[in-house]
């Protein structure tokens, strides 16, 4: 991606501020302008996706949801195991964003994914449970994320995977086994992002923890491109819906 697009990107996330009376309305003002670059510029952003899509197991014949799937990047990690799963939904509330992901499944032939304009605190597979939810770099953007999660919890088969990858900062005193961060770290991040309406919060991973089993966890720290010196905090959760649970 040449500089020329980078600023393009930068701008928007600087100075553009989502608008709008509804969510829906407020991701799709400030993206709309955007989605053709967003893919190349949060390639360097967004760390650790594809670590995530890696060590969530793939569903043979079962139902996969992606919510804030955005552009359809996040289902190009999927790509050697598409044929095997039986339906993928990348549901987001961004049009435009999605425009760009029935673009990409079409070039591909992935006539097993569908996007869907919808709310993550709401979806639900026609199909019935699922057997994996994931969240790429998105609950930091959904205002009722805590119903997402839940609605997730719900929707998931006893034993089916949810994958969560994101921004986040810690509690001042966290669970015996996190990581700790200073103040400025827990001050500064969510300040900076919530110009943009990202709002790294220090309860995901404990709300996560609360509700699934946990199966693999990693929190570490990722750089923000033209951005020296400081690393933004983002975490890697990868949990089972506890199997005498039978959700809603």
């Amino acid at each position: 991606m040449g500089l020329r697009q980078d600023m393009r990107v930068l701008y928007h996330m600087l100075f553009t501020r989502g608008s709008g009376r509804s969510h829906a309305e407020r991701m799709e003002s400030f993206y709309g302008a955007q989605a053709k670059d967003y893919d190349d510029f949060r390639k360097r952003l967004l760390t650790g996706r594809e670590e995530m899509y890696a060590a969530v197991p793939v569903p043979r014949d079962g139902v996969w949801v992606d919510m804030g799937g955005g552009t359809g990047w996040n289902i190009e990690n999927l790509a050697d195991s598409i044929d095997q799963i039986g339906k993928i939904y990348v549901v987001d509330l961004a049009e435009s964003l999605l425009k760009v992901a029935d673009d990409r499944f079409q070039q591909r032939g992935w006539d097993n994914v569908e996007t869907v304009i919808g709310d993550a605190t709401k979806f639900r597979p026609p199909e019935g449970p699922a057997d994996v939810v994931t969240f790429s770099y998105s609950l930091t953007m959904i205002p009722d994320w805590f119903a997402a999660i839940d609605n997730a919890l719900n929707m998931l088969r006893p034993g089916g995977v949810i994958g969560v990858v994101d921004f986040y900062v810690s509690r001042k005193y966290p669970e015996e086994g996190l990581r700790r961060h200073r103040w400025f770290t827990r001050n500064f991040w969510p300040t900076w992002f919530a110009t943009d309406n990202v709002f790294p919060s220090s309860e995901h991973l404990p709300y996560l923890r609360h509700g699934f089993e946990c199966s693999d966890l990693l929190e570490s720290r990722c750089k923000i491109p033209y951005v020296p010196f400081i690393r933004m905090p983002y975490y890697r959760f990868v949990g089972r819906k506890p199997a005498a649970d039978a959700g809603g």
